[in-house]
């Protein structure tokens, strides 16, 4: 009997961060008695007057908004992260960057920093903090906002694919323009108030960081050992893999592959994988971002039929780190809706899985099934 297949519990280790999640299959059969959020209800209103991201009204920092009739990015108004830059600085009316010369930003082309006598001196300072308990160390960045329509009802799920790919383009520009200046540069989204959105218009952010944050180090880390041990890309080999199974494929097409990873942590997680080796989003032909539209459609409205409401989840996209190409990394991007049961019962991380390790009573397989009939709905 595989781990796949088992009814017992078992362990599955993560390839692609080296961590380990429980499987508690048995454990779908239990009466529920757990908590039930209020249902998600996506908004009918296509213009709110009192919302800060539709086209034409005054955002909090005395700011309007362009009459903006795509995607649109702009400096967050309440950033994170800080790198002196002023609002808008680096684009005239918000929206997109300007070009930034690999000279300006302190990184050459090989994404290597250049070394200075006052880097010299934060090295010896990090160096002598490492002895520490009490370690710290400043982080710099910068946060953008992207609206991906004007129509405030629009999620990407309820987008045309026309509409779709001009996000994806959008999330192209940024990226390259980002990654000259910044070490890692996060694309996400949080949908939905079950994952603390705060507004329910159809966006999504980038935070450009100049450090490598936990989890790409933890993910850079086991890529680079396996294609160093095996001499191939590991999310390549594992997509390859996935397919040849179809145990845990969702949906395929011509450049892109969404499978429920093997070691899944949230019960309908998925992972994204273009087709070929891809750096970062800023590397898609013309026909893989047309593609990923068709994909993203697919995956995002299968979701919303699955649990008969619009699905909240987090989206995001892993790139190579920098500016320079790797050839262990793999781009891919992580969904991780909460729902558990429908779409008023969602899965909290709780008890053991925040004092020993990560559990899941539902199987990636049972998880991926759902997924496919759910596509197959639409058809």
């Amino acid at each position: 009997m595989t781990a796949s297949s088992a009814g017992s519990p078992h362990r599955r280790k993560n390839a692609l961060t080296g961590e380990w999640v429980t499987v508690s299959p048995q454990r779908t059969k239990r009466p529920w008695q757990g908590d039930e959020a209020e249902e998600s209800e996506a908004t009918g209103v296509t213009y709110d007057p009192d919302c800060y991201l539709c086209p034409g009204n005054t955002r909090a920092n005395g700011h309007i908004n362009p009459d903006y009739s795509g995607p649109w990015a702009f400096d967050n108004d309440f950033p994170a992260l800080s790198n002196g830059i002023g609002p808008n600085e680096m684009g005239s009316n918000g929206m997109g960057l300007t070009e930034i010369g690999p000279d300006e930003v302190g990184f050459d082309q090989t994404g290597s920093a250049d070394v200075t006598p006052d880097a010299v001196a934060e090295g010896q300072k990090a160096a002598a903090a490492e002895s520490s308990l009490f370690c710290s160390e400043p982080v710099s960045g910068r946060c953008r906002v992207l609206c991906y329509s004007p129509d405030h009802s629009k999620t990407l799920a309820k987008m045309t694919e026309g509409e779709l790919s001009a996000v994806v383009q959008l999330w192209s520009d940024e990226v390259r323009q980002l990654r000259k200046k910044h070490r890692w540069v996060q694309v996400f989204e949080n949908k939905g108030a079950m994952m603390g959105c705060s507004n329910p218009h159809p966006h999504g952010q980038i935070w450009a960081v100049d450090s490598l944050p936990t989890e790409a180090v933890k993910e850079s880390k086991m890529q680079a050992a396996w294609f160093e041990a095996q001499g191939r890309v590991l999310l390549d080999q594992y997509r390859s893999d996935e397919e040849h199974s179809g145990e845990r494929m969702v949906v395929a097409t011509q450049h892109w592959s969404a499978v429920v990873p093997y070691w899944a942590t949230w019960p309908f997680e998925t992972l994204l994988l273009p087709r070929r080796h891809i750096d970062h989003l800023d590397g898609l032909t013309e026909q893989e971002q047309t593609d990923l539209a068709h994909i993203l459609k697919s995956l995002l409205g299968a979701y919303d039929r699955l649990f008969a409401t619009a699905c909240p989840y987090t989206m995001g996209w892993h790139g190579t780190p920098g500016a320079a190409s790797s050839p262990h990394w793999q781009l891919h991007a992580h969904i991780y809706p909460p729902l558990l049961r429908s779409a008023t019962i969602r899965k909290h991380m709780v008890g053991y899985e925040m004092l020993s390790e990560a559990q899941r009573d539902l199987t990636p397989e049972v998880a991926a099934e759902q997924l496919r009939l759910a596509i197959s709905a639409a058809n």
